[in-house]
């Protein structure tokens, strides 16, 4: 039996504003670093990389290496980001249980 598997490509399910929300929510509930910048390359990636670049100021070369795999991009360039991807974001307090 020789099954060829096709990758996985997270961009492919991020095809509305409100699938994007939950996924970043998720992301940043959980506060991997790492998976944050992963999953703003994802929504890049869904909303299309030459329209994020114009919107960030960002070259399409720095956008696409500042959210690589292992990269740590500046964070006024994750705010730039953000914003060109029309993501609000906001802080309430945690709450905790005892």
């Amino acid at each position: 039996m020789n099954e060829k598997l096709i990758p996985f490509d997270m961009a492919t399910l991020l095809d509305s504003d409100e699938a994007i929300s939950e996924y970043l929510s998720q992301v940043l509930a959980d506060g991997d670093t790492d998976e944050i910048i992963r999953a703003l390359g994802h929504i890049a990636r869904a909303r299309g990389m030459s329209q994020i670049a114009a919107a960030s100021g960002l070259g399409r070369e720095s956008l696409y290496k500042a959210l690589s795999p292992g990269a740590k991009p500046r964070f006024d360039t994750v705010l730039k980001v953000i914003r060109a991807l029309g993501v609000d974001l906001f802080a309430q307090p945690h709450i905790t249980t005892r």
